[in-house]
Protein backbone atom coordinates (compact mmCIF):
# COMPACT_ATOMS: atom_id res chain seq x y z
CA UNK A 1 0.00 0.00 0.00
CA UNK A 2 1.09 3.53 -0.80
CA UNK A 3 -0.64 6.83 -0.24
CA UNK A 4 -0.16 10.46 -1.12
CA UNK A 5 -1.41 13.56 0.63
CA UNK A 6 -2.67 16.65 -1.17
CA UNK A 7 -3.38 19.63 1.08
CA UNK A 8 -5.30 22.73 0.01
CA UNK A 9 -5.89 24.98 3.01
CA UNK A 10 -8.08 23.06 5.44
CA UNK A 11 -8.92 20.37 2.84
CA UNK A 12 -6.83 17.19 2.61
CA UNK A 13 -7.10 14.37 0.10
CA UNK A 14 -5.39 11.04 0.65
CA UNK A 15 -5.09 8.90 -2.46
CA UNK A 16 -4.43 5.29 -1.53
CA UNK A 17 -3.08 2.55 -3.81
CA UNK A 18 -3.06 -1.14 -2.93
CA UNK A 19 -4.48 -3.28 -0.16
CA UNK A 20 -5.12 -1.86 3.30
CA UNK A 21 -4.34 -4.74 5.64
CA UNK A 22 -3.07 -5.49 9.13
CA UNK A 23 0.55 -4.85 8.19
CA UNK A 24 0.17 -1.44 6.57
CA UNK A 25 -2.91 0.10 8.23
CA UNK A 26 -0.76 1.43 11.11
CA UNK A 27 1.47 3.17 8.55
CA UNK A 28 -1.60 4.85 7.06
CA UNK A 29 -2.88 5.81 10.52
CA UNK A 30 0.46 7.38 11.46
CA UNK A 31 0.62 9.20 8.11
CA UNK A 32 -2.68 11.03 8.56
CA UNK A 33 -2.24 14.67 9.53
CA UNK A 34 -5.70 15.89 10.52
CA UNK A 35 -4.93 18.91 12.71
CA UNK A 36 -6.96 21.90 11.48
CA UNK A 37 -8.55 19.80 8.71
CA UNK A 38 -12.19 20.64 7.95
CA UNK A 39 -12.60 18.55 4.78
CA UNK A 40 -11.06 15.10 4.51
CA UNK A 41 -11.25 12.94 1.39
CA UNK A 42 -9.99 9.40 0.94
CA UNK A 43 -9.71 8.38 -2.74
CA UNK A 44 -9.85 4.58 -2.91
CA UNK A 45 -9.92 4.21 -6.70
CA UNK A 46 -6.94 1.83 -6.58
CA UNK A 47 -7.88 -0.06 -3.40
CA UNK A 48 -9.40 -3.51 -3.88
CA UNK A 49 -9.13 -4.85 -0.33
CA UNK A 50 -9.60 -3.42 3.16
CA UNK A 51 -9.05 -5.57 6.25
CA UNK A 52 -10.41 -4.81 9.74
CA UNK A 53 -7.35 -2.77 10.70
CA UNK A 54 -8.03 -0.53 7.69
CA UNK A 55 -11.66 -0.15 8.71
CA UNK A 56 -10.45 1.06 12.08
CA UNK A 57 -8.34 3.77 10.40
CA UNK A 58 -11.41 5.13 8.59
CA UNK A 59 -13.54 4.98 11.74
CA UNK A 60 -10.93 6.86 13.77
CA UNK A 61 -10.59 9.47 11.02
CA UNK A 62 -14.38 9.95 11.00
CA UNK A 63 -14.37 10.44 14.79
CA UNK A 64 -11.63 13.06 14.48
CA UNK A 65 -13.52 14.89 11.73
CA UNK A 66 -16.71 14.82 13.81
CA UNK A 67 -14.80 16.34 16.73
CA UNK A 68 -13.35 18.99 14.37
CA UNK A 69 -16.86 19.69 13.05
CA UNK A 70 -15.53 18.80 9.62
CA UNK A 71 -16.56 16.45 6.83
CA UNK A 72 -15.12 13.22 5.51
CA UNK A 73 -15.76 11.51 2.19
CA UNK A 74 -14.54 8.18 0.87
CA UNK A 75 -14.69 8.36 -2.91
CA UNK A 76 -14.15 6.12 -5.94
CA UNK A 77 -14.83 3.00 -3.87
CA UNK A 78 -14.70 -0.29 -5.77
CA UNK A 79 -17.77 -2.51 -5.42
CA UNK A 80 -16.04 -5.18 -3.31
CA UNK A 81 -14.89 -2.57 -0.79
CA UNK A 82 -18.24 -0.78 -0.89
CA UNK A 83 -19.95 -4.07 -0.05
CA UNK A 84 -17.68 -4.49 2.99
CA UNK A 85 -18.43 -0.92 4.13
CA UNK A 86 -22.12 -1.71 3.81
CA UNK A 87 -21.83 -4.97 5.79
CA UNK A 88 -20.05 -3.29 8.72
CA UNK A 89 -22.48 -0.36 8.72
CA UNK A 90 -20.13 2.38 7.52
CA UNK A 91 -22.54 3.50 4.81
CA UNK A 92 -24.85 4.72 7.57
CA UNK A 93 -22.21 6.83 9.32
CA UNK A 94 -19.85 7.88 6.52
CA UNK A 95 -20.18 9.60 3.15
CA UNK A 96 -19.11 6.82 0.78
CA UNK A 97 -19.24 7.22 -3.00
Amino acid sequence: MEFTEKREGDKVTYTIVGRIDTNNAPVLQEGLHLVDVKELIFDLKDVDYVFSAGLRVFLQAQKIMNANKGTMQIINVQESVKELFNIVGFTGIMDIK
